[in-house]
């Protein structure tokens, strides 16, 4: 992996999980982690330069899905369960 590369896709999930942390949803915040995490740790040794970038653009899309939801979900507000209180 390029150097370029490394530090995008490092650049990437930062902004993943910042995005993330945004849910007001106790339970979609932490699925969201969790999924993120994940994904990463398991695509952690892809060297591919075709399939690295295959991946950096679904990631890409996927934190375009992840801000869409968080700000929809900050519209609607719901108490908060036991567990953050």
């Amino acid at each position: 992996m390029a150097a370029s590369s490394s530090s995008q896709v490092i650049s990437l999930y930062r902004m993943l999980l910042r995005e993330s942390k945004k849910f007001p949803s106790y339970n979609y915040r932490m699925y969201a982690l969790r999924r993120v995490r994940d994904a990463f740790r398991d695509n952690q040794n892809v060297s591919d330069p075709k399939a690295v970038e295959g991946l950096i653009k679904e990631g890409q899309q996927t934190l375009a899905v992840i801000q869409r939801q968080a700000a929809i979900g900050k519209m609607y507000g719901s108490q908060k369960v036991v567990v953050e209180q």
